[in-house]
């Protein structure tokens, strides 16, 4: 394990400070929104705007970074991208902060892709596994860690964007003083809707409503929270828990969906997931400790919704297909967290903040529905015909981006055969 680090220890230390200011400022600026008055549909623009720009980052970033160079371009765009976080502690507007927001996640699409490039570039097939396992457990880490600074500072100050900053210029360093080779250029990123969805119509509009529902709750679990009259360190833990609930879930929903039929799996978790939100919305909990555990039951079920069904695309998907496939839903999920903050934010202005869970039930109800409906028209893959995804590690915010799937194992099968399925199954099974 050791071994297979070493090598790419300082990037992933990069890594680790570029995924700190992430988790601070995504946090920030909607808790500091909400001090300053801002209404639910600005707020809910914060986290539309960035879905947007990250989105376009993915399609036109390699562009930028095949002309200058992978080190030229990873610093422009974290340097941009410390600026911002600095400009919005000073310039408290927010009109400028939802402009800004984009510039965010355009240039984060940016520094993901050649962190993950890099990372692809120096793993062996030996080491992939680890590396990725290593990457997901970093960008974890760093999000939560980031999220759980707000309550040891004033964010009616700029003392906590002047963090962000200092974060992201340490993410600078360790690429910058690299001697390493420059890996190879970046790939070019294509979106087929109508391929995707012949594929897997359950995958297809199961990732566009998870992430209507996960684009919502992240972008204003905060701002929900505030206007529940929670403290800044319990959102902090709010918002926390839900991703280790998701991360901690992932295993057993992953390993119960290699067993059977993953359109099932998902009817039964999006179900479960749309039950704890009805719970928030109905009986709008103001106990502390209630609330949080309600909220981290639905964090456990929705995070684990994005993984089995990227497993069930693949499972249709043709030999070979996994990163176009797996690329192509990532970017309709960034789709998806365009449109949920944008429904969010209203509906919060005219029923209240718990309305919220009101937007995500809506989506997890829709995804129940249309799974066990599609459940009746097309058989599912045998179990035995296809590959398991329970032994893969998966991040609980799926915003990362294409070049991220060419370090996952399930990108290039050790053997060179097709590893998860066989042609002969998949010809019965698409009949």
């Amino acid at each position: 394990m050791r071994r297979n680090l070493f090598p790419v220890l300082s990037l992933l230390l990069g890594t680790l400070f570029l995924f700190l200011g992430n988790g601070l400022h995504g946090l920030l600026l909607p808790v500091r929104g909400s001090a300053e008055g801002y209404s639910n549909e600005i707020l809910g623009l914060l986290g539309t705007s960035w879905a947007s720009g990250f989105v376009l980052g993915c399609f036109f970033a390699p562009k930028l970074v095949m002309r200058v160079g992978h080190v030229r371009a990873f610093s422009t765009f974290v340097s941009v991208i410390a600026i911002v976080a600095l400009t919005t502690g000073v310039m408290v507007d927010q009109y400028w902060w939802v402009a800004l927001r984009a510039l965010t996640g355009f240039c984060t699409a940016g520094t993901a892709m050649i962190i993950e490039s890099w990372l692809n570039e120096r793993a062996t097939n030996e080491s992939r596994g680890a590396i990725f396992s290593f990457y997901i457990s970093i960008t974890l880490f760093g999000v939560v860690g980031g999220q759980m600074l707000v309550p040891f500072g004033d964010v009616s100050t700029p003392i906590l964007f002047m963090f962000c900053g200092i974060f992201y210029c340490l993410a600078m360093l360790p690429t910058t003083l690299s001697t390493a080779a420059s890996p190879q250029p970046l790939k070019s990123v294509k979106l087929d809707l109508p391929r995707l969805y012949r594929n897997s119509p359950v995958s297809f509009v199961g990732i566009l409503l998870i992430g209507i529902a996960n684009g919502a709750y992240g972008t204003l679990g905060a701002v929900f929270g505030a206007r529940a009259g929670m403290s800044g360190t319990t959102i902090a833990l709010m918002m926390s828990l839900t991703i280790f609930a998701g991360a901690a879930m992932q295993f057993p929903a992953g390993k119960l969906s290699d067993r059977t039929d993953r359109r099932y799996v998902l009817a039964g978790i999006g179900l479960a997931a749309a039950l704890a939100a009805l719970l928030i919305v109905v009986f709008q909990p103001h106990n502390p400790i209630v609330l949080i555990a309600l909220v981290a039951f639905y964090g456990a079920t929705s995070n684990a919704l994005y993984p089995i069904a990227v497993a069930h695309a693949n499972d249709f998907a043709d030999t070979g297909d996994f990163v176009k496939v797996s690329g192509g839903l990532l970017l309709l999920f960034g789709i998806g967290t365009i449109i949920g903050p944008t429904l969010g934010g209203p509906v919060m202005t005219h029923f209240g903040p718990y309305a919220l869970f009101a937007v995500t039930a809506c989506a997890h109800v829709m995804l129940c529905a249309y799974a066990l409906f599609r459940s009746r028209l097309r058989a599912a893959i045998p179990t035995a015909g296809r590959g398991s995804f329970s032994t893969i590690p998966v991040g609980t915010s799926p915003m990362s981006t294409p070049e991220s799937l060419s370090l996952d194992p399930r990108a290039a099968p050790l053997d060179g055969s097709a590893s998860i399925h066989d042609d002969e199954t998949m010809k019965e099974a698409k009949a």
